[in-house]
C-alpha cells in the first residue's frame, strides 16, 4: 500500500506551488498569494488567451501571463525555458504558448549581459514551441501587433526558421496556405530566410513563394503530392461528384495522394459531404477532424463498416496519444451525438486521454466545484464549461481510486446566509465516465463553500483531492493532516489555502496535471512536471 494510504503521515508532501502571503478570493474568502512560478504556472496550464473568465477580465488576465513571465525570466530563465515548449506539447496550451515563447524572447533581451549568457537560447525555446505550421506566422503576427517599426532580432528569426524547416511540407502548404490568412507561408519565408532541408523543401518553397506573390505556383516532380492536388483542380467543377464516384475503391487512395482535407474536399465538390465522399475521405482524416466530425456521419448516413475505421482510432491509445487532444474533445464529441454506435469508441478513447490518472491506493474524498463561477465557458469557442471539466477530472479520479468518496458542492440559501450544499456521486464499479459527466458537470450549486463542505464530508481518508476554480468564499480552519491536493481549473491569482506540508496544487486542461498529482502520491519528490 503506498504511503498515502496511511491515514495520518507522519511525513508529508510539498507541492512545487508555494504561496506568499494572505490576500482574498474573488469572493471575498481567505486566500494566498502565489509565488511568481506558481502563478505563471497555474495560469498558463488554464489561460485561453484574449478570453475572459468569470471573475477576470481578458486584458487583464493577458497582461498578468505576460508581466509574469517576464518576472520568471528575472528570476529563473532556466524554468520558463523548460515550462514554455511542455506547455505546447504536454499541458497542449497552443496559443498560451506562442505568447510565451514571444514573451520570454523579450524578457531575456531585458537581462543583464550575464544573465542573458546563462539563459537558454531565445532560439530553441522557439523552436521547440512551435509545432503546427501556421504557428510560425501567429508568433510573427504577436511580436509585431502594435509595435510599429517593430523586427526580428536575430535569435527570434533563426528560432523561426529552425521551426520552419521542420513543418514546412507539402500536406502543410495545402492546410494552412489558405488565401484568408493574414500571414501566409510566403510572409514568414520572407521575413525569416530558412535553409531548405532539401531539394524537394527548396521546391516548396518556390512554390509557395509563387503562390504568395503571383498567384500561379506551379509543383515540380519533386512534389507529388502538390502535383497531384493540381491534377484534381483541374477537372471541371460539374464533374467532379461523377469523377469521385467513378474512382470506387481508389476513391481513398487519390484523395490522400492529394492531400485532401475533408474541408478541401467540400470546397472541391462545392457543398455538403455525402455518404460516399465521407467514406472517401475518413481513411485520411486526423483523430481530431474524425472526431468533430461524428455527428455531420450520422447525419450523412456513413455506413457501419466505415464508422468502424473511425471507432477503431478511438480505441487505439498511441493515436490517441498522438492526437494531443483534449480529453473535453471527446466529451463534446459524446454530448452531441445521438447515435449509440460511437458511445463506447469515445469512451475508451477519454480513458486513453487521461492515462495519466494514478490509481490511488486507500481512500480518497474528491470535492467537484459546481458553483455558480464555475458556469463560465472554457473558450469562446467552446460551449463547455468549467464545471464540465471540473466534473471529468474528478470523476476521472474518482472512478481510478481504490476507494472514493465523491461530492458535488456548492452552497444553498440567500447571500450572506449561504449554507453547504453537497450531493454524494454514487460510482459503481464499471461505471462508464462520459455519462456521469453529463448528469452532473451542471454548476448549480450557488455559491462556493470549499471549506465548510470539507468539514462536513471528511471522515478520515487517507487523502483530499478538491477540483476547482479556488474562488471560495469562506476559509479554511483546521485542516485534516492528510494530503490536500487541489486541481485549478481556474488559473485566478488567489489561491484558496496556503502552501505546505501536504499541501499541493496542480491542474489544467488536459491530464497533464495527473502526472504532478501521481508523483506526490508516491513521494517522488512533487515538483514540476517538465
Amino acid at each position: 500500500m503506498g504511503k498515502l494510504a496511511q491515514a495520518h503521515p507522519r511525513g508529508g508532501q510539498h507541492g512545487p506551488v508555494q504561496t506568499t502571503s494572505p490576500t482574498h478570493t474573488a469572493m471575498g474568502g481567505a486566500g494566498w498569494s502565489r509565488d511568481v512560478k506558481g502563478e505563471l504556472f497555474t495560469l498558463a496550464i488554464t489561460n485561453m488567451v484574449g478570453e475572459a473568465t468569470h471573475h477576470e477580465a481578458a486584458s487583464d488576465r493577458d497582461n498578468r501571463f505576460v508581466q509574469l513571465i517576464h518576472q520568471a525570466v528575472a528570476e529563473d530563465a532556466s524554468w520558463v525555458a523548460r515550462l514554455i515548449p511542455w506547455l505546447r506539447t504536454t499541458a497542449n496550451m497552443r496559443t498560451a504558448s506562442i505568447v510565451a515563447a514571444a514573451e520570454y524572447a523579450r524578457a531575456v533581451r531585458e537581462l543583464d549581459p550575464d544573465a542573458r549568457a546563462a539563459a537558454p537560447t531565445v532560439r530553441s525555446v522557439i523552436a521547440s514551441t512551435l509545432q503546427r505550421a501556421d504557428e510560425p506566422g501567429e508568433f510573427i503576427a504577436y511580436w509585431l501587433s502594435g509595435r510599429p517599426g517593430a523586427t526580428l532580432p536575430g535569435g527570434v528569426q533563426r528560432g523561426l526558421a529552425d521551426a520552419v524547416t521542420r513543418l514546412y511540407t507539402e500536406r502543410a502548404a495545402l492546410k494552412y496556405d489558405g488565401l484568408a490568412q493574414p500571414w501566409r507561408l510566403g510572409d514568414v519565408l520572407n521575413l525569416v530566410h530558412p535553409k531548405p532541408s532539401a531539394s524537394w523543401q527548396a521546391d516548396l518553397y518556390g512554390y509557395v513563394l509563387d503562390r504568395r506573390h503571383h498567384k500561379d505556383g506551379k509543383a515540380t516532380g519533386n512534389l507529388p503530392m502538390l502535383a497531384a492536388r493540381e491534377d484534381l483542380d483541374a477537372i471541371p467543377p460539374a464533374d467532379r461528384a461523377a469523377t469521385l464516384a467513378s474512382w470506387g475503391p481508389d476513391a481513398a487512395g487519390t484523395l490522400k495522394a492529394a492531400g485532401m482535407t475533408w474541408e478541401a474536399l467540400a470546397s472541391w465538390l462545392g457543398g455538403p459531404l455525402d455518404a460516399a465522399a465521407w467514406s472517401a475521405v475518413i481513411p485520411s482524416m486526423g483523430l481530431f477532424a474524425k472526431v468533430r466530425n461524428l455527428r455531420n456521419f450520422d447525419q450523412a448516413g456513413v455506413p457501419d463498416d466505415v464508422a468502424e475505421l473511425v471507432a477503431a482510432r478511438l480505441r487505439d491509445a498511441e493515436q490517441v496519444r498522438k492526437s494531443r487532444m483534449f480529453p473535453l474533445r471527446f466529451y463534446t464529441a459524446y454530448r452531441e451525438v445521438s447515435s449509440l454506435r460511437w458511445a463506447y469508441p469515445l469512451e475508451q478513447a477519454i480513458g486513453h486521454s487521461l492515462s495519466n490518472i494514478p490509481k490511488l491506493p486507500g481512500s480518497t474524498l474528491v470535492l467537484i466545484d459546481q458553483s455558480q463561477s464555475m458556469s463560465g465557458r472554457l473558450s469562446d469557442k467552446s460551449t463547455l464549461s468549467r464545471a464540465e471539466a471540473a466534473a471529468l477530472f474528478g470523476l476521472a479520479i474518482g472512478l481510478r481510486a481504490e476507494h472514493a468518496d465523491v461530492y458535488m458542492y456548492g452552497s444553498t440559501g440567500a447571500w450572506g446566509s449561504q449554507r453547504a450544499r453537497h450531493e454524494r456521486i454514487d460510482l459503481p464499479a464499471g461505471a462508464s465516465l462520459l455519462p456521469l459527466v453529463k448528469a452532473h458537470g451542471r454548476a448549480h450549486m450557488g455559491g462556493t463553500l470549499t471549506w465548510t463542505t470539507l468539514a462536513q464530508t471528511y471522515s478520515g481518508h487517507s487523502r483530499i483531492v478538491i477540483v476547482t476554480d479556488e474562488q471560495a468564499q469562506d476559509s479554511p480552519g483546521k485542516l485534516p493532516d492528510v494530503p490536500l491536493v487541489t486541481f485549478n481549473v481556474g488559473g485566478y491569482r488567489a489561491a484558496h489555502v496556503e502552501a505546505g506540508r501536504n499541501r499541493v496544487t496542480v491542474g489544467g486542461l488536459t491530464d497533464a496535471g495527473f502526472q504532478m498529482l501521481a508523483a506526490v502520491d508516491a513521494r517522488a519528490g512533487g515538483g514540476w512536471p517538465f
